[in-house]
């Protein structure tokens, strides 16, 4: 005897029900985890205007410190003589500390005159040179006042990553240097497509971080290089035929990073609200002028609480320009980045948050050693992750 419609129609309402049920849980199980990935993400404020205090440009330099102790004796042949005023960039990486690397003698850049209004510190006594500036036929032999450069401690450093604010596989740069050639490798997780590695190699000279090969490789695609031909002062790119003319403290994408970290390690206090300065970047294609600007201090969450850091923005480079770079660097982390965010034109953000590191011992940090340890420094207290 067949089942009776009532029955039937019962059976198919259960059904449908424990299906609901399941699609409920499930949507809900969702919504769960994306809601806990995306807790930690911090989301970037609107852009407003803010007064521009001082625009900084690239600048040389010294051969030794401007208070550094007088010598016991007079040396055999006197240094090179320096133009009175030009602006002077100081290597105080201990680890180079008695190692000085002659630059040849050459008329001064324009870039290395631009006027810098911003208060700075005077040359640190722990400071060294890395290259002479070029000697001038003035006859004047007093030591001028400029910017310090300090390096960042070599190490490991491990990120969190997020896209569009969810959690992913945590990424690394790997940063290392001895105060005269360095190493940068970024890797980046990213869903679908796969891995993110860029590559920056080159040396240390009379304007800082000098790249001298730059490898870009997204995903399963072939990698780009740009390659920094100094010889030459020509910039070449594996993408396209054009060659582009190599200014003084040229910068790759990455390598601008630890460049700026090394300019704000050398004199923090240089680098105030509104102050501005100027990067020349290649990329893998081409080359252009990036105006990044100092936002201010502020607290960046971490695994296990919160680190200052001083915020760091690309403003437009042209109109219409959508794409915006922010950096944290926090003192407390050696001037290391603690959080990096590129947004796209569509919105969509790519973000590097500080995880930890296997960094080096920094003999000018006693933090820098174990970040993840108490600070009562600049940086403020950090809760061990």
């Amino acid at each position: 005897m067949p089942p009776a419609p009532a029955a039937n129609r019962r059976r198919r309402a259960l059904r449908w029900v424990a299906v609901l049920l399941v699609v409920v849980l499930l949507h809900w199980i969702a919504a769960q985890w994306i809601e806990r990935h995306r807790s930690a993400s911090q989301p970037l404020e609107p852009d407003h205007a803010r007064v521009q205090v001082a625009l900084l440009k690239p600048e040389r330099v010294e051969q030794a410190p401007a208070n550094a102790a007088p010598q016991p004796a007079a040396p055999a042949h006197p240094a090179p003589a320096r133009t009175p005023g030009e602006h002077v960039l100081t290597i105080t990486r201990p680890e180079a500390r008695h190692a000085v690397t002659a630059a040849p003698a050459d008329s001064t850049p324009a870039s290395a005159t631009s006027e810098t209004t911003s208060a700075g510190s005077p040359a640190s006594s722990t400071g060294v040179a890395s290259a002479t500036t070029a000697a001038s036929g003035t006859g004047n032999a007093g030591a001028s006042h400029g910017v310090k450069f300090s390096v960042p401690p070599s190490g490991d450093l491990q990120y969190d990553t997020f896209y569009n604010g969810v959690r992913n596989q945590p990424g690394t740069i790997h940063w290392t240097s001895d105060g005269h050639t360095y190493e940068m490798i970024v890797s980046v997780p990213l869903p679908f497509v796969g891995t993110f590695t860029y590559a920056s190699h080159g040396h240390v000279d009379a304007f800082g971080i000098a790249p001298d090969q730059y490898i870009e490789k997204r995903g399963h695609r072939a990698e780009d290089v740009t390659i920094f031909n100094h010889a030459d002062r020509q910039i070449a790119f594996t993408r396209t035929p054009t060659t582009l003319a190599l200014p003084d403290g040229a910068q790759d994408r990455f390598s601008m990073v630890m460049q700026l970290a090394s300019l704000v390690r050398g004199d923090p206090a240089a680098y105030k609200p509104g102050v501005t300065r100027e990067f020349y970047v290649a990329d893998n294609d081409s080359g252009e002028i990036w105006p990044i600007e100092t936002i201010g201090d502020e607290s960046v969450r971490i695994p296990g609480g919160y680190v200052e850091a001083r915020h760091f923005m690309r403003l437009p480079r042209r109109e219409r320009d959508r794409r915006r770079i922010d950096v944290w660097l926090a003192p407390s982390l050696g001037w290391l980045p603690a959080r990096l965010v590129q947004t796209e034109p569509n919105g969509t953000q790519i973000e590097l948050r500080w995880r930890g590191t296997s960094a080096t011992p920094d003999p000018d940090s006693d933090n820098t050693a174990n970040p993840s340890a108490p600070s009562d420094g600049p940086g403020g207290a950090i809760e061990k992750p």
